[in-house]
């Protein structure tokens, strides 16, 4: 096959095996126990004793300090384990993600935290609650943060699997539970206080396992210690990484790696719907809270975006290393001469291989190509790729592939649950702040003490996090995948909500129940159908993935909301006050509490 002489260069002279002293699985449970560890101690020494501290951290976060929490509760499996992934597979098309996701952060920083901050309120339904005057309107924002917190955090659970089923060498369920049970513990003890200096930890423990594999793959692909810069870099035999990348997977039946052939209406879509959705999500809208001032909000904010600038512009690197030393080690490879690393994932059940022809060799390529599988059919009549590689696996396998150090793959591995765990307590913290304070306190329940409302808010987390393990057990799809539903969800209900009630003080309790309603109905519905009711892909609205539909259901909302309000009387005067006081800079010192 023509694959063969590309596929047969080494990609470099550098790549022995390092000598270990210990294996992989002791250095992991070394290096993940002493971080868990931790995790822990932290937790206990900031536990929350009010309610205020259990939801906002008692609103006296430092802006730095808080920085590196909100990086950390951003940055999740999906951006850690699944988004290099799905980058070495969908090539350029991948971009979607990172333009998304940091292009949503900056609409977050500049147009939500600083007056979410100055309104003062504990969470987003707080907020949805009190400017639009109505417990209805409250209701409904607490059952769409519900909706968007579980649907995020089964991408967190299901990374947590993958991780420990790989490295501690046990089945995907029991590395689920033993997640549960470290993120219950320091969750429902800490809350937002102890989850704050958890997550400064966690961010701490992620981007050191982030970049030093991919400093170590860099130097050894193509002499770069600067990974971002390794990217563009050329590689031992004088071709560039990149065009080398291109040819191998032209040789497999791909598109080139550099190109996209997607439509562009999706292209925009996906990418519209990661951007508003990020503005939109609860769990990262209540980090803003804990800070004292709304000047610190906006610091904050800055500290974050740089801190999770460090991993957004280090993945695409780690994407294009993994992809091209993955397919360098197996393809039209014996299947008996595969590294250990294969077996192993094997076992997972994240990696098969169906040896189909016979022939004991690997052959993967696109058989979604029908002009090449045609061409690489056998005189027998036999046709079809013969591997299967889950996604998430690649950033977790990257450092095996290129054969580092047992203690830079347990060290990725610690990274990985850093990401997933770090993030799953945000959530797990909105969704039991919706429940407690939203519904109980401010509805069901208005009577209630306050230790009685922190005893219900622990009790939540404890049984949403079981929930959302069992969930994780039977995850949809790929982790960033089961993400980027979340952030459509939050596009399509929250961020007219929340825009329009800053910056449109006409804006009325109708018309935003009418558009949250309207935006979360037919955003999941959309979803459902297409991933379980049996829809294909040619009835795609305009083209419009499952990913992307978000941001049509947005737009519904906006439309929704502006027509209803329209045609209903204006909001009471004393709330189109504080709508213009949020808005005005006089208030950049300590918020107003309204």
């Amino acid at each position: 096959m023509k694959i063969e002489s590309a596929l047969s260069q080494p990609i470099t002279n550098h790549q022995s095996q390092i000598t270990k002293t210990m294996g992989v699985k002791e250095w992991t449970y070394i290096i993940v126990g002493i971080t868990f560890a931790i995790y822990v101690g932290v937790a206990i020494w900031a536990r929350a004793g009010s309610t205020s501290e259990f939801y906002v951290a008692g609103g006296g976060i430092s802006p730095f300090v808080n920085g590196m929490a909100t990086a950390a509760d951003w940055m999740s499996a999906a951006s850690f384990l699944s988004m290099a992934g799905l980058i070495s597979f969908m090539g350029y098309q991948g971009s979607q993600y990172l333009l998304g996701w940091t292009g949503g952060y900056v609409l977050l920083a500049l147009l939500l935290a600083p007056y979410l901050r100055k309104f003062g309120k504990f969470t987003v339904p707080d907020f949805i609650g009190e400017r639009y005057y109505s417990q209805t309107a409250r209701l409904v924002a607490a059952i769409c943060a519900l909706f968007i917190s579980f649907t995020y955090v089964v991408g967190q659970m299901k990374g947590v699997g993958v991780a420990f089923s790989r490295f501690l060498e046990v089945d995907f369920e029991t590395g689920i539970l033993i997640g549960i049970v470290i993120v219950m513990f320091y969750a429902v003890l800490g809350g937002m206080k102890g989850i704050t200096y958890t997550q400064v930890a966690q961010y701490c423990v992620l981007i050191v396992a982030y970049l030093v594999p991919a400093i170590f793959i860099s130097i050894l692909m193509v002499g770069n210690p600067i990974p971002q810069i390794g990217l563009g870099g050329t590689l031992s035999d004088g071709t560039y990484l990149l065009d080398k990348l291109d040819m191998l997977s032209t040789d497999l039946g791909f598109d080139e790696y550099t190109t996209s052939n997607t439509g562009k209406v999706n292209l925009f879509f996906v990418t519209a719907a990661l951007m508003f959705g990020t503005a939109g999500l609860p769990h990262v809208i209540v980090r803003f809270f804990t800070v004292k001032k709304v000047a610190d909000a906006r610091k904050s904010a800055g500290y974050a975006l740089v801190l999770i600038a460090i991993l957004y512009t280090t993945a695409p690197a780690i994407a294009a290393f993994a992809k091209t030393n993955l397919l360098n080690t197996i393809n039209n490879q014996p299947y008996s001469s595969m590294p250990s690393w294969f077996g192993k994932w094997e076992e997972t059940g994240l990696l098969k291989f169906e040896d189909k022809n016979g022939d004991g060799k690997i052959q993967y390529y696109n058989d979604k190509n029908q002009a090449y599988v045609a061409s690489t059919a056998t005189p027998s009549g036999w046709k079809g790729n013969e591997l299967m590689i889950d996604n998430d696996i690649m950033v977790l396998a990257n450092p095996e592939i290129a054969k580092l150090p047992a203690w830079v793959i347990a060290l990725v591995v610690a990274g990985g649950l850093a990401s997933a765990l770090s993030t799953a307590a945000g959530l797990l913290l909105v969704i039991s702040s919706s429940i407690s304070h939203d519904i109980l306190k401010k509805w069901l329940k208005p009577d209630i003490t306050e230790k009685g409302e922190l005893r219900a808010a622990r009790i939540t987390i404890a049984v949403a996090v079981v929930i959302a393990g069992y969930f994780g057990m039977n995850p949809p799809g790929f982790v960033a995948q089961v993400v980027a539903w979340a952030f459509g969800l939050a596009a399509a209900s929250f961020f007219p909500a929340i825009i329009l009630g800053i910056f449109y003080k006409r804006m009325n309790m109708e018309g935003a129940i009418a558009g949250m309603v309207t935006g979360l109905v037919f955003t999941g519905a959309y979803i459902w159908f297409f991933k379980y009711g049996g829809g294909r892909p040619e009835q795609y609205i305009f083209g419009i993935t499952p990913e992307g539909i978000g941001t049509l259901g947005m737009i519904l909302n906006a439309i929704v909301a502006l027509v209803v309000c329209s045609m209903t009387p204006p909001p009471p005067a004393e709330v189109q006050a504080i709508v213009e006081n949020i808005r005005i800079p006089r208030g950049a010192g300590a918020a107003t509490g309204h």
